[in-house]
């Protein structure tokens, strides 16, 4: 009872200190908050829709051959043409210029003439847009080819993709459980700068010379970090699934697995920030630089697959990577704790956690950083 009495005292006192780190509540819940509605506002709202480009179609003369391309043009739901009839060179150039289409395909002139005109915005001429009208283009080319030769394809390609999960995972699914990832680890290396106040103050140093047990004290401290936690995890989640239609499958005994020693692991990164940080500024400047740079590199905006194949070795050694990636697996996929990748996931937040606290924990019994007031 006397344990119980004190834990409560300095759970009290430890969640009024974090009440007033006005810093600690942005970077854990307003920050996330504000990015994932930025990105789900810009990417997020047709991750859905299927695929469709507007086009201008030019005929320059009317002829046997464009009218019957253009009336195959017209089946492909992909293509949206801008205007019923084919309109002259000069207005589909304008419009392609002003942005009105993303491109304009110039009809053959005569019948015997055997050749179709892309034409495209230079500045868009790399996008994926474009390079979408091109390949269904020349599909489109191909497929002419052997109609028009009465050829029937010998060959063609079926389409099949596969996943050991039963549930789809879009890009609102994604970024939801990647901002949740973030803020839970910004949480964590954020929470900490009040370690920083308290030594440099001499607080800690008082602390150990009354009846107080620092044991209860550490777990005070991470009970109430994991309230923290778990309020981030609840109102991202609401505004995910309420407002941007995100879905959650969640499978709770992985979540639970991944979310506690996540979450410990992060805030055992934020103690050893703490360690040599001797003043508020210089904490947060170090967890600053740390935040920034696992936040876009641990694939927590894209997929790490689409970054630069040189960058891509840093992402697999950082933390915040697989956090996200353990809770994709626990809030969507519902294939975590089955699975090999999420315990070697599993393994490599648990190592980052372990050697941080123990680092720390030598920087702490060092007496040259002790506050000595």
């Amino acid at each position: 009872m006397k344990n119980f009495n004190q834990f409560k005292m300095m759970f009290s006192a430890q969640l009024k200190m974090t009440l007033r780190e006005r810093q600690a509540w942005f970077w854990g819940i307003f920050f996330p908050v504000i990015l994932m509605v930025i990105f789900m506002v810009i990417f997020g709202g047709d991750s859905n829709d299927e695929f469709q480009t507007e086009v201008a179609v030019v005929s320059e003369g009317s002829n046997q051959t464009s009218e019957m391309l253009l009336k195959q043009m017209k089946q492909l739901s992909v293509l949206g043409i801008k205007e019923e009839e084919p309109v002259s060179f000069q207005k589909a150039k304008e419009w392609v210029e002003d942005g009105e289409v993303d491109a304009a395909i110039v009809l053959p002139k005569t019948a015997e003439d055997t050749s179709l005109k892309l034409v495209v915005n230079k500045e868009d001429e790399q996008g994926t847009t474009t390079q979408a009208i091109s390949g269904i283009l020349d599909q489109f080319i191909q497929q002419a080819n052997l109609a028009a030769a009465g050829v029937t394809p010998t060959y063609k390609l079926e389409f099949e993709s596969v996943s050991s999960s039963t549930n789809e995972l879009d890009y609102t699914d994604f970024l939801l459980t990647g901002m949740i990832a973030l803020a839970i680890a910004q949480g964590g290396l954020f929470g900490m700068v009040d370690m920083v106040e308290m030594r440099r103050k001499g607080l800690i140093k008082r602390l150990r010379m009354t009846p107080a047990k620092m044991g209860i004290f550490g777990l005070s401290d991470m009970v109430m970090r994991m309230l923290f936690s778990v309020i981030q995890i609840v109102l991202l989640s609401l505004i995910g699934v309420l407002i941007f239609g995100a879905h959650l499958y969640i499978d709770f005994l992985s979540l639970v697995t991944v979310f506690l020693l996540g979450a410990l692991s992060f805030n055992a990164i934020g103690y050893f920030i703490s360690s040599f940080s001797k003043t508020t500024e210089a904490y947060m400047g170090v967890a600053n630089i740390t935040s920034f740079l696992m936040m876009f590199l641990s694939g927590v905006f894209f997929p790490i697959e689409t970054m630069p194949e040189w960058i891509q070795p840093v992402s697999s050694i950082l933390p915040l990577t697989y956090f996200a990636e353990g809770l994709r697996d626990s809030m969507v996929y519902q294939t975590g704790i089955t699975t090999s990748s999420f315990w070697i996931g599993i393994g490599i937040i648990v190592l980052w956690g372990a050697l941080s606290y123990m680092i720390g924990s030598l920087l702490y019994k060092n007496k040259s950083i002790v506050a000595t007031r």
